[in-house]
């Protein structure tokens, strides 16, 4: 079962329509179906589309063995494209898992498939942080 992002959860991951699934803790699922606006000039999806997915699906993996009170932020993640992504009307799902964790750092591995075929995988290290005043925290770094 998988429910959609709201806008006021992830403005962002709303908009591309991206789907969160139940998971036990330290893995996630993430689904997106495809439309029109998630291809490139070829027609198959874009890959900035395909390491979005990856990069939220380790993210929650990763969150997931911590409580609210903390978040996650990407370090460093690498990507492999493996095959052409999926086109327009299809279903793209993202499955990700924790690899190790520690008590500031963790590291991750994700897939992404079209059905049986295998997209993409890919690695991450996420770095977690206090929610409280996180975002305003980086919003200043940002200036």
């Amino acid at each position: 079962m998988y429910t959609p992002v709201t806008a006021e959860a992830h403005p962002y991951l709303h908009t591309l329509g991206v789907q969160f699934g139940t998971c036990p803790a330290g893995q996630a699922r993430t689904l997106l179906p495809l439309t029109a606006s998630h291809m490139n000039s070829w027609g198959i999806t874009h890959g900035g589309v395909l390491m979005t997915l990856l990069d939220v699906s380790m993210a929650n993996a990763a969150r997931s063995l911590v409580g609210d009170e903390r978040g996650v932020v990407t370090v460093e993640m690498k990507t492999t494209f493996l095959q052409p992504g999926g086109v327009a009307d299809a279903n793209i799902e993202a499955f990700a898992s924790v690899v190790f964790q520690s008590t500031t750092m963790c590291f991750c591995e994700a897939e992404i498939r079209d059905g049986e075929r295998l997209i993409a995988k890919a690695s991450g290290t996420f770095k977690y942080l206090k929610i409280a005043n996180s975002a305003a925290q980086l919003r200043r770094m940002c200036r």
